[in-house]
């Protein structure tokens, strides 16, 4: 087990309704054309797959997806509706899924779930023990929010609409952070919840991937292929397997 939280059976059921926005066309369309462009003939591997929001579409273009999961009820959920998607159940950094992947991928800041360096450079290395010569490893991340930090302040929000508000923290000397959900049901009432994870520049997830034997091959601001500058908030980068 490595240090990442563990989504319950409680949180899987609900997964889905509570992060509605991040299956909205606007979202996962670009996602998904970017991996099914990478993948091409060959086949794809999700990393921290979750309940299929990404690898379902993926499959229903054609391309062969396998997952692995740290959490069973998620993996549950994922085949509640897409029963014939693999599935191994374990963390990212060490379980491996039978087979060799043109892609490996893990989107949505999922890598920071692993919450040490050494899990994150396990995982690098473990994406490219799954790669065909030639294959990419693609990480999608936001870029830590720390500038937007003024003296005093105590959070950051990431996402304030009608039934969601999220808010990080961070711990700068450890690179220790605590995402904070506040959630609005149909009821009126408001829940809590939270998830810990590790924040990881780009420069140094360029550093994980030469530690592992791939190269950087591109680095876009999103899905959409925008130029990733100074100010960008996220990136989605490409390391290339040598053939």
């Amino acid at each position: 087990m490595t240090s990442s939280d563990y989504w319950d059976a409680e949180t899987a059921r609900h997964y889905d309704d509570t992060s509605g926005f991040m299956f909205e066309p606007a979202v996962l369309d670009p996602a998904v054309d970017f991996l099914a462009g990478l993948a091409g003939d060959g086949a794809a591997l999700e990393f921290a797959v979750g309940t299929g929001r990404v690898a379902i579409p993926l499959m229903d273009r054609g391309v062969r997806v396998a997952g692995i999961e740290l959490s069973q009820p998620m993996a549950d959920r994922l085949h509640e509706k897409r029963a014939d998607l693999p599935v191994v159940v374990g963390d990212m950094a060490t379980t491996t899924a039978p087979g060799s992947f043109s892609l490996v991928y893990v989107v949505w800041n999922s890598i920071g779930n692993l919450r040490t360096q050494a899990e994150q450079v396990a995982c690098f290395r473990n994406a490219a023990r799954h790669l065909e010569p030639g294959g990419r490893f693609v990480v999608e991340l936001w870029v830590p929010a720390i500038r937007r930090f003024p003296p005093g302040q105590a959070a950051v929000p990431f996402h304030v609409g009608r039934r969601h508000a999220g808010f990080d923290t961070y711990d700068l000397a450890t690179q220790q952070g605590t995402s904070h959900h506040y959630r609005r049901h149909a009821d009126g009432t408001v829940t809590y919840g939270a998830s810990n994870f590790r924040y990881i520049w780009p420069a140094e997830c360029d550093l994980m991937a030469q530690l592992a034997g791939l190269e950087l091959e591109s680095r876009h601001a999103d899905w959409t292929g925008a130029p990733f500058t100074s100010d960008s908030e996220s990136h989605v980068s490409v390391w290339r397997q040598p053939a």
